[in-house]
Formats: C-alpha cells, sequence, structure tokens
C-alpha cells in the first residue's frame, strides 16, 4: 500500500481537475483510489494548492460516507445489512468473515493490511440477498461457507501477486 507522501501524484490529480477548489469532492475521490483512504498530509498540501482551508476540506472528507480517514487492506469487504439482507441472515455473514480474519466491530483491518470488513445500508442488490461486495464486486447469495472459500481464493490471489 502507498503511504509515504508523494506530491507529484497529488500534482497530477490537481492538474487532472484543472486546481478547481470547486472539483474538492472528485479530487478526494481521486485521492483516496490511490491510498484507499484520506493521508493526513493532503489536507494542509490541497488547502495551499487550491486556496481553500483545511477544515472547509476536512468537513467534505467527514460528511461523505464514502471518504475514509483510515487506512483500508487490500480487499475492502462490504457486507448489506439492509432489510433483505438481515432478514437472509447476513450477520450470519459478517460474523463469519470477522472470526475467520480476528476483527471486531471496532477493528475494521487486519494488522497485514490485506482485509477491511464494513457494514453498509444497502448495496442495491437485494434480490440476491445475503450480499456483499469486494473492491466493489457484488456478491449475492453468501453463506458462511461461501465466505470461507471467498477467503481461500482472496489469500491465494493474495499470495500470488
Amino acid at each position: 500500500m502507498t503511504t509515504a507522501c508523494n506530491y507529484d501524484k497529488l500534482d497530477e490529480i490537481l492538474a487532472r481537475h484543472q486546481y478547481a477548489p470547486g472539483s474538492i469532492i472528485a479530487i478526494l475521490q481521486d485521492t483516496q483510489e490511490v491510498y484507499r483512504y484520506l493521508p493526513k498530509f493532503i489536507f494542509p498540501y490541497y488547502s495551499g494548492k487550491l486556496g481553500i482551508s483545511e477544515a472547509q476540506i476536512f468537513s467534505i472528507a467527514t460528511f461523505y460516507e464514502n471518504f475514509s480517514l483510515e487506512p483500508k487492506g487490500k480487499y475492502v469487504i462490504k457486507v448489506c445489512d439492509g432489510t433483505a439482507c438481515h432478514v437472509r441472515k447476513s450477520t450470519a455473514v459478517l460474523d463469519q468473515l470477522r472470526k475467520e480474519l480476528q476483527l471486531s466491530a471496532a477493528k475494521k483491518t487486519t494488522d497485514d493490511m490485506r482485509f477491511t470488513v464494513e457494514t453498509v445500508s444497502c448495496l442495491g442488490a437485494c434480490g440476491l440477498a445475503p450480499t456483499l461486495t469486494v473492491n466493489d464486486e457484488v456478491m449475492g447469495m453468501m453463506t458462511p461457507e461461501k465466505v470461507l472459500d471467498l477467503l481461500a481464493s482472496l489469500k491465494e490471489d493474495s499470495a500470488n501477486a
């Protein structure tokens, strides 16, 4: 994972958006795509380059749920806990993920930064309930047993990368 400050990359993002303060949301989205979260060092840098306060940038980053100020793993797994998924036992899927990865509601990312597990209100795939996404790829009709297969596949893929 890229955690070091790379001002050249930040400048590329700013140039792509023509250093427009009104493009701050798109700039933050592109930044998060690079780092998988919004590192603290971007706030003063973007403030100086865009002429808007760090507080304004921070308030945007914390207002939108899609932005994260915490580092995330290589694989971000989002488990749906909407009504359809909940009724079809998404909690058992979530419990299995947390058990296998030694995570909890408080600890969402593995120490090796390979996995992050989060819950979301709805993934919009109710017909496939219970559902989860792995890096935005929807996987439906999940069961605790399918979670074991999924994690084995992701671990193998990660080891071969």
